[in-house]
């Protein structure tokens, strides 16, 4: 005897059906809050049945995940399937039905349609489980930073157009850049040109020396040459003065959160097994690496380099119909978004070093090498 059992997961609560061969509802849907209690009675239910008995659920965020670690502890077949798959399933009537109870019946067809197929699942180990988790809050916090700088650019491009441009410094550890802090303290064209050459001279040599960076000396004629041309639309008050300090500090903030946690992640990353193949790829370095890694988990799980394909959504779908074949098709897109965003983030970068490789080649073939090999491209 086959106990299929379908559940409909929510937040706090979730809907469950159990259905036996040729539709016999062996109970009627019912409603399991997210408690301890509640997960250990569910487990203790789905236990006693007679027969073989297989759960089936969609992947729902995390929403699921209380219910499939309280089910899985009891000893109990759990599998967890794209939300694509049951959507697809069964959609055979003239009259469409919503509900959590109808959803849960669904789920529970699905299991007996697809019983010898099923998978059960596997948790993702501890360490896994953190890097998944940082690597969730790394693109929140990375959201948060580009859309902050965003806004910060836009605001001083009214006060001091174009200054994020005038500086090539690389970001620092912290996640701090030159231009950002060069903004705080010289937030406006006024704060330059209006003190003259020789007093902005000392201020910006203060202001490297406060912020450890190296002083050049003739920058500062530049910087201030430079900010007689530019035109600011709003005034120097300590209104807009406000708005763009305040910015900075979130931006600050933001960059310092992505770098800690990149630097989390890198040092999690490195004591899983895959961690040198994976920095071994052309193209990954130190933070898509750990991404690839977080958004895979155990890659052993895939039976073939296809499922990985197919779990990533970048697999090509199939459009043939009579005389009428497809050579080039879309990615199908049902499978990891964040995975299917680092997989273009890398990708991207290794086109961009593989055209300055290439100009490098074409360059070195047309004038030969230079002298000075530690100063060629």
């Amino acid at each position: 005897m086959y106990n299929a059992v379908g559940i409909d997961v929510s937040k706090a609560k979730s809907t469950v059906a159990v259905l036996q061969p040729g539709g016999t509802v062996l109970r009627k849907p019912f409603d399991v809050s997210h408690t301890s209690q509640s997960l250990h009675e569910l487990s203790d239910y789905l236990g006693s049945l007679d027969g073989n008995t297989k759960i089936v659920m969609e992947c729902t965020g995390r929403y699921h995940e209380p219910v499939v670690k309280a089910l899985s502890e009891a000893g109990l077949f759990v599998s967890v399937v794209n939300p694509h798959l049951i959507k697809n399933f069964g959609s055979n009537s003239l009259r469409k039905v919503k509900s959590d109870s109808a959803d849960a019946k669904k789920i529970a067809r699905y299991t007996l349609d697809n019983w010898a197929e099923l998978r059960q699942y596997s948790g993702m180990d501890n360490t896994r489980t953190q890097l998944k988790t940082l690597n969730s809050q790394f693109s929140f916090f990375m959201k948060q930073k580009v859309a902050t700088k965003a806004n910060l650019i836009a605001l001083l491009d009214n006060t001091y157009p174009s200054v994020n441009k005038l500086f090539g410094s690389p970001v620092r550890e912290d996640g701090s850049e030159k231009w950002v802090d060069y903004a705080y303290s010289f937030w406006h064209v006024d704060c330059v040109r209006r003190i003259g050459l020789k007093a902005f001279t000392e201020r910006y040599r203060a202001f490297c020396k406060k912020h450890h960076y190296i002083f050049q000396p003739d920058k500062p004629e530049k910087l201030f040459n430079a900010s007689k041309e530019l035109v600011a639309v709003f005034p120097k008050e300590k209104t807009y003065k406000l708005l763009i300090q305040q910015s900075i500090q979130q931006l600050n903030l933001a960059s310092e959160h992505v770098e800690r946690l990149r630097k989390e992640m890198d040092e999690l990353a490195s004591t899983l097994p895959e961690y040198s193949t994976v920095m071994g790829i052309y193209g990954v370095g130190k933070t898509y690496g750990p991404q690839l890694i977080a958004e895979i988990g155990d890659v052993s799980r895939f039976t073939h380099r296809e499922a990985l394909t197919a779990f990533a959504g970048v697999d090509p779908g199939v459009d043939e119909s009579g005389q009428h074949k497809s050579k080039s098709n879309r990615a199908s897109k049902v499978g990891s978004a964040r995975l299917r965003k680092t997989l273009f983030q890398i990708m991207t970068t290794l086109l961009q070093n593989a055209r300055k490789t290439i100009q490098c080649i074409v360059f070195l073939t047309k004038n030969g090498p230079r002298e000075n090999p530690t100063t060629s491209t």
